[in-house]
């Protein structure tokens, strides 16, 4: 046999070199895995996304029009607006930052009123009106306070509650779902108070119609639970864990969306509402606009009543959900049970949702409250009483 050392100088075929990578799979697989991550932590970083996927509302709006505007605190370029009469709502994707247009109204503008300005709810009065890069947001002006000026009843009915036991019922949760609202508005009596949520595609209209059958309103604001964000109250909300800037001007959104409303009132809120240094902003602001509180008494070691208390803001706390058990047999017993602190008391107060049960059976107590000797009152007509006791 022929080997290397037998075989013919010269005569050895030369082998091929075969081509080789410099690297190997997994070697691959691995970089390309790191610079994904590289790309995504990049993103994570430094990626500005401010409206955090909240939705953003955008209505035509000339401050210049404004009666009492300052000149030169206005800015000369504006945002576009929509056209006029029409009111949308955009929603921003939070992933992948996409704009999406929501017609809301197209209410053609009121006679009188320039094309220019945003539709003002009737009966609001314009020095009780700030603006905020949100749009208008209440505010105490000349002596005058939101909480008074909006109060519904008259002088004879305080005069009344005055020397009369009294019954505040307040209907939480209003504003989204147009059935439920315009069924409390429309079937319950005048004196029943409405809370609205800030949510809802045009919470203003629903609002203004509420105002105009007499009723009087409040601003429900969203305020971190224990469970959150696995119990999330909405867009805006008011966090434990975020700075005083921050939270006021989350608080600046929610009082945009609607005017005439006496009051806040709390939506959710078991961690917000016992954190002092998260309330303290919230109630100043109470207090420098002349707003009233109403704590919906779920959250027991709420500091919501303490600190109204020493910022002069008027307050009160519910004392009942009547409609906790939401049958017939237990809504009335609730009712009864107010009705007898009220006797021991002076006033009470029950909170409500609008289930069709709720509105059926508070409407048919309220029917035959007086009767008892006792007034179904506003909110606000409890807390003139509480003050002047």
């Amino acid at each position: 046999m022929t080997d290397d050392l037998s075989a013919p100088l010269g005569q050895t075929t030369p082998r091929k070199r075969r081509f080789r990578l410099p690297f190997t799979a997994p070697q691959a697989i691995v970089t390309v895995c790191g610079l994904f991550l590289l790309m995504f932590l990049g993103f994570a970083l430094f990626g500005r996304d401010p409206t955090g996927g909240e939705p953003v509302v955008v209505a035509k709006f000339d401050p210049a029009k404004l009666p009492g505007a300052n000149q030169s605190s206005i800015p000369s370029a504006a945002p576009p607006a929509a056209p006029s009469g029409q009111r949308t709502v955009t929603i921003i994707d939070g992933s992948n930052g996409e704009r999406r247009e929501m017609k809301v109204g197209d209410d053609e503008t009121p006679a009188g009123l320039d094309a220019g300005a945003p539709a003002m709810m009737s009966g609001i009065n314009q020095r009780l009106l700030e603006n905020s890069r949100y749009g208008m947001v209440p505010t105490a002006a000349d002596g005058l306070k939101p909480w008074r000026v909006y109060a519904s009843g008259t002088d004879l009915q305080r005069a009344r509650a005055a020397t009369m036991p009294t019954i505040s019922i307040v209907i939480g949760g209003l504003g989204v779902g147009a059935a439920k609202t315009n069924d409390a508005i429309v079937k319950l009596p005048a004196a029943v108070t409405l809370a609205f949520t800030p949510y809802g595609s045009d919470p203003g209209t629903l609002v203004e119609r509420a105002r105009a059958r007499k009723h009087e309103v409040l601003l429900q604001l969203p305020m971190e639970p224990y469970d959150y964000p696995d119990n999330d109250p909405g867009p805006q909300t008011l966090l434990a864990t975020a700075g005083p800037e921050q939270n006021v001007d989350r608080l600046m959104w929610l009082m945009s969306r609607f005017q005439g409303y006496v009051g806040f009132t709390n939506f959710m809120g078991s961690r917000f509402l016992v954190t002092d240094s998260a309330m303290q902003p919230i109630i100043q602001q109470a207090a420098k606009r002349g707003l009233a509180w109403l704590d919906d008494g779920s959250v027991p070691r709420s500091l919501a009543g303490q600190l109204a208390g020493a910022q002069g803001v008027p307050a009160a706390t519910a004392d009942a959900v009547v409609d906790r058990v939401p049958t017939s047999a237990e809504i009335d017993k609730s009712l009864m049970e107010l009705e007898t602190l009220a006797r021991e008391r002076g006033s009470a107060v029950g909170m409500a949702s609008a289930l069709p049960i709720s509105i059926e059976r508070i409407g048919t107590w309220a029917q035959r409250l007086e009767k008892r000797g006792i007034l179904l009152v506003p909110l606000t007509t409890i807390l003139m009483k509480s003050k002047s006791s």
